[in-house]
């Protein structure tokens, strides 16, 4: 036992040893299970995921997405310069989300991005650059990284959890490979990983050209707003950023060690560049107030007056035509509903609700190919167990239950309520065909030393004229003997278990498997 224990802490060290790097921003030495290229592929994979399920990119006016990413491009350069004897480079992008929550989040591998209603609430280019900064040591310096890694650690695996939802409607519907990773987005940094990253992200912003005090600013702004409870912020930014009094003492500390208080500030400049948003600004929130209307308040009259102020004010905004097609959707009007998606569709051809509920409004208008197509076109830009379950359902109602089975099979892996409608789909088609998937045997003995079968419906159906077969089978794997056929008495609840006791008391060998089983409808 003492030889297996040392040789376990050799394993355990010499993985260690073999994790062991250099922290690309602090040039720390520490442990890294997750390589540059990993960090880099797990940005990749859930980039669009996480934009799309939070409101999507911003496109009626593309040009403050180009203003953002130069400013960012600016603040990368600087970075590569302070941190030239780290030697690593990563693919910086940013793209600005629709949403009017004040947010801002940075992935593995240097995917970032930046809310709406974050950049309406600063006041120059150089507290952009800030922001910017500060979520670029983020991904530099490994922390979602090593938020994965330490999920690794703990659970053996990479964390796997859903998108928060804050500001958007469809933060419950990311299924599938989209969420390994997902929960960067809204994780929680701690006391020295943001201090880190204030101190680093100011040192960016002095070396590409910008005054250091607008971090100052920014976080006396962000203390004061905080201590005012503003829930927007509080649901967003600081969710995950929790700002302090000592996050602002560090800065000022910071920004008189760097100087650069003849940088540029640049106000003017900004607010020619956002000026869009500006102008906006009273149709995101007839908008939002819109939404709130239909969705907590159910008052669709409401909604739909507030929706069409905000049209006439952006004619041009494609979420203001999905949010007038979901109310539609509520009304039961499917087929205003579908001209409402369908405009949306020709501004922003590639969010995924819109195809999904028009999906919905077809699927009600008897339309199963244009239901069909939608849903189809939902799931290839991001895969969800709402497009799974209706596109299994379409298949069944067609006798395909092969691309049925596949369908509901993807859907069922999500922990939701279409996931359970999903999973209880897949269970009714495989089962009766293959029942040893779903109701599990364990042989046992009993006090007078007979062979016992435990038997658990792990299905979330209940069954019936449930047989199992027991049999011997040699050290080769070989079935010798078969000895009898036991029957489950009545119905067998999703979830439940029973126990048959059998006639045998040699269990050397035995082996019991379910062998017919049927939906207790």
């Amino acid at each position: 036992m003492l030889i297996l224990k040392r040789s376990l802490a050799v394993l355990i060290v010499t993985g260690l040893l073999a994790a062991c790097g250099v922290n690309p921003v602090t040039g720390d030495r520490e442990i890294q299970w997750i390589s540059t290229a990993q960090e880099i592929e797990i940005g990749k994979q859930n980039y669009l995921p996480a934009r799309q399920v939070q409101g999507g990119d911003y496109v009626v006016d593309k040009d403050v997405s180009r203003y953002v990413s130069g400013v960012m491009q600016r603040v990368a350069a600087a970075s590569e310069k302070v941190n030239a004897d780290q030697n690593r480079k990563l693919p910086y992008e940013i793209e600005v989300i629709n949403n009017s929550v004040p947010n801002a989040w940075a992935m593995p591998g240097g995917k970032m991005a930046i809310n709406r209603g974050l950049l309406t609430e600063l006041n120059s280019e150089a507290e952009l650059a800030a922001v910017l900064g500060h979520e670029l040591v983020h991904a530099a310096a490994r922390h979602g990284a090593k938020a994965q890694e330490r999920g690794m650690l703990m659970q053996g695996g990479l964390l796997a959890t859903q998108i928060a939802a804050s500001g958007n409607r469809y933060g419950s519907l990311i299924a599938g490979g989209a969420m390994v990773g997902a929960q960067l987005v809204s994780t929680k940094y701690g006391r020295n990983a943001e201090l880190q990253s204030d101190l680093y992200g100011m040192r960016y912003m002095v070396e590409a050209g910008y005054n250091p005090q607008a971090a100052v600013d920014l976080q006396q702004t962000f203390v004061r707003l905080s201590e005012g409870r503003q829930a927007n912020w509080l649901e967003g930014l600081f969710a995950s950023h929790p700002p302090s009094t000592e996050r602002v003492a560090r800065n000022k500390e910071t920004a008189a060690e760097l100087g650069g208080s003849d940088l540029e500030y640049g106000r003017e400049k900004y607010k020619r560049a956002i000026a869009t948003l500006i102008r906006d600004q009273e149709a995101y929130a007839a908008h939002d107030e819109a939404l709130k209307a239909a969705a907590k308040d159910k008052d669709f009259k409401t909604a739909n007056t507030l929706v069409n102020k905000a049209i006439r004010l952006q004619p041009r905004e494609p979420k203001f035509y999905g949010l007038r097609g979901d109310i539609a959707l509520n009304e039961k009007k499917f087929k205003t509903a579908v001209t409402n998606y369908d405009k949306a569709i020709n501004l922003y051809p590639e969010y995924f609700a819109f195809h999904l509920n028009k999906g919905y409004a077809k699927q009600e208008l008897g339309d199963k190919r244009g239901a069909k197509l939608a849903f189809e076109k939902s799931n290839s830009i991001v895969p969800t167990p709402n497009a799974q379950k209706a596109l299994g359902d379409l298949a069944l109602a067609a006798g395909d239950q092969s691309t049925a089975l596949k369908y509901f099979s993807s859907a069922a892996r999500s922990n939701t309520p279409v996931g359970q409608q999903a999973l209880s789909s897949m269970t009714r088609l495989e089962l009766p065909q293959n029942p040893d998937k779903y109701i599990k045997t364990r042989l046992a003995l009993n006090n007078d030393g007979r062979v016992v079968v435990q038997v658990q419906n792990q299905s979330p159906v209940a069954v019936k004229d449930v047989q199992i077969i027991t049999a011997y089978f040699d050290g080769a794997g070989n079935q010798v003997s078969r000895t009898q056929t036991l029957s489950v008495r009545g119905t067998l609840a999703a979830g439940a278990g029973t126990t048959i006791t059998t006639r045998i008391t040699d269990g050397n060998g035995l082996r019991a498997q379910v062998s017919k089983a049927n939906i207790a409808e």
